[in-house]
């Protein structure tokens, strides 16, 4: 029989089992925590005392350290926060097996008996959704929550605005709900391959009153929600409703790539854009505020009259000072709301950041390790191998992507603090996130394909800090955490290859193998300088 203390995922620190086990049917504690272990396992009776109930308490150790003793005669439940009470709580919720996860049949359950003590090594441990190029609804944005509390993350990024819709109500200025935020079709082929559209409608956004529901869930389940609005560039679904603020397309674009689209960097741009985010702000509680600032097209900006003049007012030199300027003002708007700018690392290189920006680092281990020298915090989003819209294997039964592969042995090997670098450098980083960008992922169902089990993989390099021993880890998911996954509803990508449901078959949705981004290209590519008149990598960054 399989012991469940070696099943759990991310691997604690310190795990053992004892002999027999614990009946869970009652909770005692403060009542702040209580209703943290009701949120999570369900609606546990308060017991008058701990004995014979699950004890829940508050005790010393860092940040989101939890000690878990299970026994016959109870279990205890200390965590140093109430984050690491959160953590013990998912820990005992994956002992308890995976119906634990069903929506019926709980609380409540036999516990094995034994102890954990477990701490996590990073502080920012999270996951990218893209809702901008194929909207997602409420209720996967809820059910991910759920999915990356169960993985003990705590960072759900949101990229809710790019060319191919803008997914953000604003009451303010409803032009956007009415004309940026869907589009007529939708290229249904691989973008250098088979550009064919498919005929279809898409679209949909969120009302300020979800985001408000979607922050505040998160939040009971110590997550954090990091929105992002993408900035200057990548901005063709906001010109849809505000043509005069900008250069290159103003429409919902329906295919993938580097849009010239860009939102003009001068004062009046600004202003909308701090307004918009004021109202963002009204729904979603976040100390951080994601403004992109990636690959961004400025060749059309010199010869703008009204960009050109304001260019000459503040004296820059090249486009790529305006594109620092435009950022650095936005996020000085942030300052005076107390929250903290974060950006793609482009921005960084263009002078984009203010001193406490947060500068996430999608360009492989050198810009990172260059922003972390500067003095910048660092999150580590390297594409590979952290980008989950990337293939799984070369196998021809793969659905579309946009090129790979990254293995799930692959994202296992993730170090989101690099042994080459130095103590400074390695103390600047926050932690590391994965990215599911989706101009390939058109629904709920085939984004658990791609992110599930590449994702427990990330998760646990973030907890521990350093990259997972593999074998250990498909040991893990065979043995019981996938066995999780199917009792939530997950329809992840089995170990062996697609179920043939989820293969990409030979029509539109079929492997590609013509025009696809490469591990070897994209490690082969260099940084294509400011002024070349993109602001970013040789090859794409998310389509």
């Amino acid at each position: 029989m399989t012991d469940p203390y070696r099943t759990l995922l991310p691997a604690p620190r310190h795990a053992a089992r004892g002999e027999g086990g614990f009946a869970l049917g009652s909770v005692h504690g403060d009542p702040g925590l209580v209703e943290v272990v009701r949120l999570l396992l369900g609606p546990l009776p308060a017991a008058a005392g701990p004995e014979g109930a699950l004890s829940v308490r508050l005790g010393p150790g860092g940040p989101g350290s939890y000690r878990l003793r299970v026994s016959t005669g109870g279990a205890e439940i200390v965590g140093a926060d109430p984050d690491g009470v959160r953590h013990g709580v998912q820990t005992l919720k994956q002992l308890l097996g995976p119906n634990a996860y069903r929506a019926a049949g709980r609380p409540g359950g036999v516990v094995p008996c034994g102890e954990v003590e477990d701490e996590p090594a990073l502080d920012w441990r999270g996951g990218m959704l893209d809702v901008a190029r194929h909207f997602m609804t409420k209720h996967t944005l809820l059910r991910y929550v759920d999915l990356l509390a169960m993985h003990r993350m705590n960072r759900l990024h949101l990229h809710l605005t790019d060319d191919q819709g803008w997914r953000i109500e604003s009451r303010r200025y409803p032009e956007i709900n009415r004309v940026s935020t869907h589009r007529r079709e939708t290229m249904a082929g691989h973008h250098h391959a088979n550009p064919t559209p498919d005929g279809t409608p898409h679209g949909g956004y969120y009302t300020l009153d979800d985001l408000a529901e979607v922050s505040a869930y998160a939040a009971e389940r110590g997550i954090t929600v990091v929105p992002e609005i993408d900035l200057p560039g990548h901005a063709s679904a906001l010109l849809a409703a505000f043509p005069e603020l900008g250069t290159g397309a103003d429409e919902v674009l329906r295919g993938w790539g580097i849009s010239a689209g860009v939102l003009k960097p001068v004062p009046a741009t600004v202003k909308l854009v701090c307004e918009l985010i004021d109202e963002l702000l009204t729904a979603i509680d976040t100390p951080y505020v994601h403004l992109g600032g990636d690959e961004c097209v400025t060749k059309d900006w010199p010869g703008d009259p009204e960009v050109a003049a304001h260019m000459a007012a503040i004296g820059a030199e090249r486009p790529s000072d305006l594109h620092g300027w435009f950022l650095r003002e936005v996020g000085g708007h942030l300052a005076g709301r107390g929250k903290r700018m974060v950006v793609w690392d482009e921005a960084f290189q263009t002078g984009g950041v203010l001193p406490d920006t947060i500068v996430m680092c999608w360009r492989g281990e050198a810009v990172a390790r260059q922003a972390a020298a500067a003095g910048y915090d660092v999150v580590r989003t390297p594409e590979y191998p952290t980008y989950l819209n990337f293939d799984q294997s070369d196998g021809p039964e793969e659905p579309l992507s946009i090129g790979g592969p990254i293995t799930l042995e692959d994202s296992a090997s993730f170090a989101p603090r690099p042994a080459s670098w130095t103590d400074q450098e390695r103390a600047k980083v926050l932690g590391g996130q994965f990215q599911a960008w989706s101009e390939y992922i058109p629904d709920a169902r085939h984004l658990d394909y791609m992110v599930f089990p590449r994702a427990c993989a990330i998760a646990e390099t973030l907890w521990s800090g350093g990259p997972a021993d593999y074998p250990y880890l498909v040991e893990r998911l065979r043995e019981g955490h996938l066995a999780r996954l199917e009792a939530a509803g997950c329809e992840y990508r089995p170990l062996g290859g697609p179920h043939p449901w989820q293969a990409g078959g030979t029509g539109p949705r079929a492997h590609a193998q013509e025009g696809r981004t490469t591990r070897e290209g994209w490690l082969e590519g260099t940084a294509r300088l400011p002024d070349s008149g993109v602001v970013a990598q040789a090859t794409t960054h998310d389509g």
